[in-house]
């Protein structure tokens, strides 16, 4: 399925966006910057967050009645469902428990935004795909090769059967400034090179990082643009998680000679890691999706990570 857009865009500044997930590290940073034009109403589960500006609301989205309580109270004229299981070794682990957030409840969160036809941006992984044939455009099939990946595609699959006018984001790896519960790889980087220990980086591995801010400025381009269908968030450039420690080290002036290359077969994973899972975000750039260059988000960082 191609992109395409609504005529009805979700733009009203007293309108209400329900956000779940906020106590993630994506929602964290969504909701900072939605707040800011927005009434937003955000969900957690086990784990309180504040967010200034923001109305938190604990939600079990494994609970139908929860959720379905939830879009009843708040009313919302859009939603962004970013609450998952996101770890794909505890979905390879505990598959059963995490099919009820990472489809079940999204599934439900799609109905009940059709059920009012309202904008719902749903977010996936880059994980759907096996790594074989990259980079990966939105008309690819998809293949994964873990539970997690495999969840989210059925997720998306449902989904878009459901109600064709949801967006499904395929988002790739993210980092940025920690939430107050939720870090990204970068803090386990810098932690790591910061205690002087080594740290072990796949040269076997590829992926278009962005940074969290530039995801969230993807997603509410999708929202506020009335995106339909299948959209791409990656980043502009194709790197191996140990040149990324390199550049990381460079620009936080961490010493590079700890980090060490190793292959993802010397890495014990419940989960198999696809070797390249490189997207191809030709079609958000052209509607206004701009991630800076790895090297320019890298050094934005500097002094708040």
């Amino acid at each position: 399925m191609q992109v395409s857009r609504s005529d009805r865009p979700f733009t009203g500044p007293q309108e209400t966006l329900l956000v779940t997930g906020a106590s993630g590290f994506l929602g964290w940073n969504l909701c900072q910057q939605a707040a800011q034009r927005w009434r937003v109403v955000g969900t957690y589960g086990a784990h309180p967050v504040a967010i200034a500006g923001v109305e938190m609301r604990p939600v079990d989205l494994t609970d139908e009645g929860a959720i379905a309580a939830l879009m009843a109270s708040v009313q919302p004229a859009a939603v962004i469902h970013l609450a998952a299981q996101s770890s794909p070794n505890i979905c390879q682990r505990s598959p059963e428990v995490s099919h009820r957030i990472n489809v079940d409840a999204a599934v439900l969160l799609a109905k009940l935004c059709a059920d009012r036809a309202i904008p719902l941006v749903f977010t996936s992984t880059d994980l759907v795909f096996d790594g074989r044939r990259s980079p990966y455009r939105e008309a690819d099939p998809v293949n994964p090769i873990s539970v997690y990946g495999e969840q989210k595609a059925i997720a998306e699959e449902k989904i878009l059967s459901l109600y064709p006018r949801a967006a499904v984001c395929r988002m790739p790896l993210m980092f940025g400034e920690a939430g107050p519960v939720a870090k990204s790889f970068l803090q386990w980087m810098l932690e790591t090179l910061r205690s002087g220990q080594e740290l072990a980086l796949f040269t076997d591995e590829f992926r278009t990082p962005v940074s969290g801010r530039a995801a969230v400025q993807g997603l509410l381009l999708a929202l506020q643009q009335g995106v339909s269908g299948l959209l791409h968030l990656g980043g502009p450039e194709r790197i191996a998680r140990y040149e990324f420690g390199q550049r990381l080290a460079e620009v936080m002036d961490l010493p590079r000679d700890l980090i060490r290359p190793c292959s993802q077969a010397s890495v014990a994973s419940a989960a198999p890691r696809p070797a390249d899972v490189s997207l191809v975000s030709t079609q958000a750039f052209g509607l206004g999706y701009r991630p800076q260059p790895l090297l320019a988000e890298l050094t934005a960082l500097r002094g708040r990570v």
